[in-house]
């Protein structure tokens, strides 16, 4: 698979997602040693402030969204670039908690911004029949720059010192420059005039939509299977040993970089992007029940269940996040692409903060059963994404007489 796509819009959108992705993932891997070891915050104090600013980036994303829709994508996506970089700049004079939580605030309400702001980018910049391609590309993207980064970042915490924090730090700072740079080739989408009457923030008022995005964003839990409850599940209750966790993640990764874009075919359209979605839930169920398998068993069996699980489960995702893109782009009126992204955004950052108790304590805490009990749960909820999309599709003001099939 190409890494790139073809030269033009998303292709300058892809390399930028590559330089700030680099940068992303330098932080992603450095941040908490870096909060802990240099800073001197608690553990608990990291994460009550990662809490507060994931709800703090919740509740400003549909207001960001709009404001995209208002004053042109490009720009706010370029503005949010620039104040990224200053936030992260200014977590090297960080020394307590309530600065932290001050950076981490203003960083959040610049990451709704970059969120809302590039999925109506994308609307305006590219085709209808490329945008869910456009987001899959950048999805690939994204894995292999966090990936680099956290190679690159491998540097820094070797040596251990505030120095090589602080040069990791500065190294995001400038990856978000950078990315604001290469935006600056791609032409400006003209602004959308607000509507003369009637709620501004209409996504909040779009009850299917929003019963999506909850469902969505409940499916979204799933990340956490791979990224907390299988690493505590392979440690604790398998005789897998303890490096399967690095491999079921490498997995992850290298099907998101080549598969992620050949598994946003057909979702294009309300009823593809539905039933992407349904076999979504049904595959991470199978997951599921995989997982479950391999305890205490023998490790030439636990090995192949969980190895056989891991893919599984990335196929799912992968259908989940095209189906995702699909759905949230077809659902949205033309004046309100980015507010609406912004609000689909909601469920996911929903499901990434539900995800860490609800994981561990089923799949930890009660084990076989739980594990059952998620799979059942990624099922149902898939198995309501077809129905709902179909109710949000038929309540479209533009939406034909006879109602749209999905599924």
């Amino acid at each position: 698979m190409r890494l790139l796509p073809e030269p033009g819009p998303a292709r300058v959108l892809a390399l930028s997602t590559l330089v700030n992705t680099v940068g992303r993932g330098t932080w992603l891997t450095a941040s908490a040693l870096f909060l802990t070891r240099s800073v001197g915050l608690t553990v608990t104090q990291v994460g009550l402030g990662l809490t507060i600013t994931a709800l703090v980036s919740l509740v400003a994303s549909t207001p960001m969204g709009y404001l995209a829709d208002r004053l042109g994508p490009r720009g706010l996506q370029i503005t949010a670039l620039l104040a990224s970089a200053g936030c992260t700049a200014a977590l090297v004079a960080v020394r307590s908690f309530a600065g932290f939580l001050l950076v981490g605030m203003l960083m959040a309400v610049a990451d709704s911004a970059t969120r809302g702001a590039r999925g109506a980018l994308i609307a305006g910049a590219v085709p209808p029949d490329q945008r869910v391609r456009t987001r899959a590309y950048l999805r690939a993207v994204t894995n292999v720059g966090i990936s680099v980064g956290a190679v690159l970042a491998g540097v820094g915490l070797a040596a251990d010192t505030r120095t090589g924090y602080v040069s990791l730090i500065l190294l995001d700072a400038a990856s978000y420059l950078v990315a604001a740079a290469v935006l600056l080739r791609l032409p400006p989408v003209p602004p959308v005039p607000a509507p003369t009457h009637g709620p501004r923030l209409i996504a909040l008022r779009d009850r299917p939509f929003l019963a999506f995005t909850v469902l969505d964003g409940l499916m979204s839990m799933h990340f956490g299977l791979i990224n907390i409850a299988l690493p505590l599940w392979i440690a604790g209750h398998t005789t897998a040993p303890r490096w399967l966790v690095s491999a079921c993640l490498l997995v992850n990764t290298v099907m998101v970089v080549l598969f992620q874009v050949r598994a946003s075919r057909g979702t294009e359209d309300l009823a593809g992007a539905g039933r992407a979605a349904r076999r979504a839930g049904l595959v991470i169920a199978v997951a599921c029940v995989l997982f479950a398998a391999s305890g205490c068993l023998p490790v030439a069996v636990a090995v192949p269940l969980l190895l056989g699980g891991a893919l599984v489960h990335v196929v799912g995702e992968l259908w989940h996040a095209a189906a995702g893109w699909g759905i949230s782009f077809g659902l949205a009126p033309a004046h309100a692409q980015g507010q609406y992204q912004g609000a689909y955004g909601m469920g996911m950052q929903l499901g990434s903060m539900v995800a860490p108790l609800v994981v561990t304590t089923l799949a930890i805490g009660w084990g076989v059963p739980g594990w059952l009990l998620l799979g059942g749960l990624f099922l149902v909820l898939g198995l309501l994404v077809p129905p709902v999309v179909g109710w949000a599709a038929r309540s479209r003001p533009a939406a034909p007489a006879e109602p749209v099939p999905v599924g």
